[in-house]
């Protein structure tokens, strides 16, 4: 039985943005200045509330992609990460927040727009250490997404999106030492690259070394799936991959 004096609770709904790029051999996430309060002045992943009842989560994500950051949404692939809905997230009330993901390679600078002071690329482990001070819950939502991009290298071939066209094995190396944040032995990413058909293929040429013998190269494969997949190392406490 309804309550006639029942009345809906006010909720806000909003979305945040993770789009990830590599820059300079180090992932880095899209983060905006806030122009406005609450947390004025603090680093913030883009987004906003919807603007109407007739805005879809993701017609909005695009919109505030283009509005805070001039981004071409149309050269991204959104995906939905998470939501976030703990009651004191946000000091202006109840808001709950749908978070989308977007890893792409060789993304320009941004250019701050509306109620963001700045956008700009930011390494994203200042932001898992807690260096780099996040506003609202914005720091889980940027672990949450830079795990689910560790995830993706483990079971896609996304990393050689951020290789060039050809490509050396220590080339595709420092892509996942880049997102996983370990260093790798040469030695076991060479053997997991040979398990794994499909994933990278003879380029027929080699790349001149200033010592030792040239550099063989490679190309992304037909295989977009990777199986085996390349697992992470399972214990990483110290910052080295084990030796197999």
């Amino acid at each position: 039985m309804i309550d006639d004096q029942w009345e809906p609770p006010a909720v806000l709904l909003a979305v945040d943005l993770v789009i990830l790029t590599m820059r300079e051999s180090r992932l880095h996430v899209l983060l905006v200045e806030r122009g406005i309060e609450p947390y004025m002045g603090a680093h913030a992943l883009p987004g906003g509330f919807l603007q109407h009842s007739g805005e879809s989560l993701v017609a909005a994500a695009h919109r505030e992609l283009a509005e805070e950051a001039d981004l071409d949404v149309e050269a991204l692939q959104l995906e939905q990460l998470g939501v976030y809905d703990d009651p004191g997230r946000d000091p202006r009330g109840r808001v709950v927040s749908v978070a989308f993901l977007a890893i792409a390679p060789r993304l320009p600078e941004p250019t701050a727009g509306t109620d963001a002071a700045d956008a700009g690329w930011q390494p994203t482990d200042r932001v898992l250490s807690g260096e780099l001070d996040l506003a609202f819950d914005h720091r889980r939502i940027v672990t949450d997404g830079v795990e689910r991009a560790r995830v993706k290298l483990e079971h896609s071939a996304l990393a050689t999106a951020f290789c060039g066209q050809t490509f050396t094995i220590t080339d595709l190396q420092s892509v996942y030492e880049a997102v996983w944040g370990i260093p790798l032995d040469p030695r076991n990413f060479y053997r997991k690259i040979q398990k794994t058909d499909g994933f990278i293929i003879p380029a027929g040429s080699a790349r001149k070394a200033a010592t030792g013998r040239p550099a063989r190269l490679f190309r992304a494969g037909p295989r977009e799936v990777l199986y085996p997949p390349m697992i992470r190392p399972v214990d990483a406490s110290n910052g080295k991959e084990p030796e197999q």
